[in-house]
């Protein structure tokens, strides 16, 4: 290495020393190491790798590896990640999600991409398709009994309140109507099996219910995720008139608190444990016998410490998982219930999580689905 390039090198580095530039401008994750030297921001490692898709608009090198030139390094310094989130998301709107370093890939990359090739939050026009209220299309749908994905029809529409979708195209009637104050979606590229994969939970008679959907298309199926958030957003602003959007943001979409394989047995103690698949979705912990089945086998409400629930690692000394031993016991006011984990990590993953839960106070609306949780099987 020449004196020279050793003193750009140098030059660099310290630009990754101001506060604005000690995070990837892209996921947030602390201590990016590459640069796209065209855009002048600086990301992590995965984020490079993303920028390389759109490789006609960002080209990215290492801080610490490759070389760089005297121009690059003062075009660096003339524009950093301060500098370019204000120039690439002036209107980025508030329902719109940005992801960070856990998020999937797709997101990550559809967000790159919005912000610095299609420049959709720099001209409010590139935004229609996600907030205008209304939004049509199809998508791929895994069929409830025999697992095969088919063209289905979908529409939400912010003034019915409802997303729907429709088994034949020239049908008339929906097939299900998914009322928007329940509507959740989160993307599930592993469980589904498409790097697309986005599951749509509802509420039906307080019941969960799953659809699992992907598109060919990246950007449609991010798009369609935004504009359910969209939707959502104004349906709450409705709702709760006066609520600052801090408050409601979080509500709407959720990824799930813990999703995960465990052992069950019933509410009497005496049957054998069985393996089943089991999700925490904010307080309904739920239990399904694959992964992808429409419904849940069991539900049951995890209320908070004050209103007497608590969890307890390990199983009552006469009780015995018939295969893993890394047993977890949920106490709430009616019951107990008996669950095992296959390692000692699972273990402490899902007590963690469902203690988090119990330890933040119920608000007021919980009170009434938890008197009706009492009803339901698990």
């Amino acid at each position: 290495m020449t004196s020279y390039q050793k003193s750009s090198r140098e030059k660099v580095m310290k630009l990754l020393l101001k506060p604005e530039n000690k995070t990837c401008a892209d996921c947030g994750v602390a201590d990016p190491q590459w640069a796209s030297y065209t855009i002048g921001v600086f990301v992590c490692l995965s984020c490079s790798g993303l920028h390389r898709n759109i490789a006609h608009i960002s080209k990215v090198k290492s801080v610490l590896l490759d070389p760089w030139t005297q121009s690059e390094v003062e075009f660096m310094d003339s524009v950093g990640n301060d500098a370019a989130k204000a120039k690439y998301e002036q209107i980025v709107p508030a329902f719109y999600y940005r992801p960070t370093h856990k998020d999937c890939a797709l997101l990550r990359d559809q967000w790159i991409r919005a912000k610095y090739d299609r420049k959709e939050f720099i001209c409010v026009e590139q935004q229609e398709p996600y907030s205008a209220g209304y939004r049509e299309g199809y998508l791929w749908k895994r069929g409830r009994d025999n697992g095969q994905y088919l063209n289905r029809k979908f529409i939400l529409s912010e003034r019915e309140g409802v997303l729907k979708y429709f088994n034949k195209h020239d049908a008339r009637l929906p097939k299900a109507i998914m009322r928007l104050n329940t509507v959740n979606a989160t993307f599930q590229p592993t469980k589904i099996g498409s790097a697309n994969g986005l599951q749509v939970t509802y509420l039906k008679n307080n019941s969960t219910r799953n659809i699992f959907l992907y598109h060919e298309e990246g950007k449609e199926m991010v798009d369609w995720f935004n504009a359910i958030r969209a939707a959502r957003f104004h349906y709450l602003q409705v709702a709760f008139p006066g609520a600052p959007e801090s408050e409601l943001l979080p509500l709407l979409t959720r990824n799930y608190i813990n999703e995960g394989f465990m052992e069950k047995t019933g509410p009497k103690h005496t049957e054998g444990f069985k393996r089943r698949w089991f999700t925490l979705d904010d307080r309904r912990l739920m239990y399904f016998k694959d992964p992808l089945d429409a419904y849940a086998r069991g539900e049951v409400f995890i209320g908070s410490k004050e209103s007497g629930y608590s969890i307890l690692a390990g199983l009552p000394a006469n009780i015995q998982s018939s295969n893993w031993r890394f047993g977890i016991t949920i106490v709430t006011p009616d019951r107990k219930f008996l669950l095992a984990c296959e390692t000692q990590e699972d273990q402490d993953e899902w007590i963690s999580s469902i203690q988090s839960v119990i330890n933040r106070p119920m608000a007021p609306q919980e009170y009434a689905v938890e008197a009706y949780f009492k009803h339901k099987p698990f």
